[in-house]
């Protein structure tokens, strides 16, 4: 591997994973418009950004070891799936298939990148430094 391809495999699921969490947090904003007083509002602002917090987790685990993050972030993929699945308000499957592709895609491409880090780690590590 070129030096530039090595430094891309082994920085892009980090900084992925940093501008996954970061999207995913936007979505936290919405409780703020449910007006519900400060303590109700910061309960629901932390259990909205309860993902974040385990994938944020997640990749301070993965920066070292790299199977923690291909297995965390592939779980997560499988489980918003799950979740958007199981979703009881009617809901197209158009619809349902786009949230998956918007949330779970990522969170997929960043395990793979991850589990590529990890396949790949004797060599990163020696050339990345």
């Amino acid at each position: 591997m070129s030096g530039l391809s090595v430094r891309v495999l082994y920085w892009a699921p980090r900084a992925l994973s940093i501008a996954f969490v970061a999207f995913l947090s936007i979505f936290a904003l919405d409780v703020f418009e449910e007006h519900l007083g400060f303590w109700p509002t910061l309960q629901a602002l932390l259990l909205h950004l309860l993902p974040s917090f385990v994938l944020a987790a997640a990749l301070i685990l993965a920066w070292r070891r790299e199977w923690v993050g291909a297995a965390v972030y592939a779980l997560a993929g499988l489980a918003y799936i799950a979740w958007v699945v199981s979703l009881s308000r009617p809901v197209s499957p158009a619809m349902r298939f786009l949230w998956a592709t918007i949330i779970a895609g990522p969170a997929f491409l960043i395990a793979g990148l991850f589990l590529a880090n990890w396949l790949k780690r004797a060599e990163l590590r020696s050339r990345h430094r």
